[in-house]
């Protein structure tokens, strides 16, 4: 297993795997970064300056989470809501079968481990209110954000 720090505009974020994928995409507190990217995590450092140099809307890379059955479930349709769009935990449950398994949902969103890349960021409350974030309701609103700036042409 490999794994590196990359400076992000929300932070340090660390990024593990190896040929079989990426586990691991999480924010950091510490300001520290790697001065050896390995060959297997750089497309994915590449993808995520991408994304936040707004130039990339959807992620392209082998992912291999660590979790069980139903997370993965929830993980996997967390990829399918669109770039730019949110849905409520309420609809994300119903969307998997059953609006009852709204905790479970919830509780699985929260222990993503790729985040960005696995989008858990666009889950929000029935209210449209922010809701739980495992890097912190700042850096939520801050992807979310970063997300919905559509470019306005000009009239003139």
């Amino acid at each position: 297993m490999e794994s590196c720090t990359v400076t992000s505009p929300l932070g340090a974020i660390k990024i593990t795997g190896d040929e079989n994928g990426i586990t691991e995409v999480s924010f950091l507190d510490s300001e520290m970064e790697s001065t050896f990217i390995p060959t297997v995590l750089k497309k994915c450092v590449f993808q995520l300056q991408q994304y936040f140099d707004g130039n990339r809307k959807e992620f392209d890379l082998k992912l291999n989470p660590k979790g069980t059955e139903f997370q993965k479930r929830v993980w996997s349709q967390l990829q399918a809501i669109p770039y730019g769009k949110t849905t409520s935990y309420l609809e994300f449950s119903k969307q998997l079968g059953d609006a009852k398994a709204i905790r479970a949902v919830a509780n699985a969103n929260s222990k993503n481990p790729i985040g960005i890349v696995i989008p858990c960021h666009r889950v929000i409350g029935s209210d449209g209110r922010l809701t739980g974030y495992a890097g912190g309701l700042h850096r939520k609103k801050w992807l979310l954000e970063h997300e919905s700036q559509s470019k306005q042409q000009s009239l003139f």
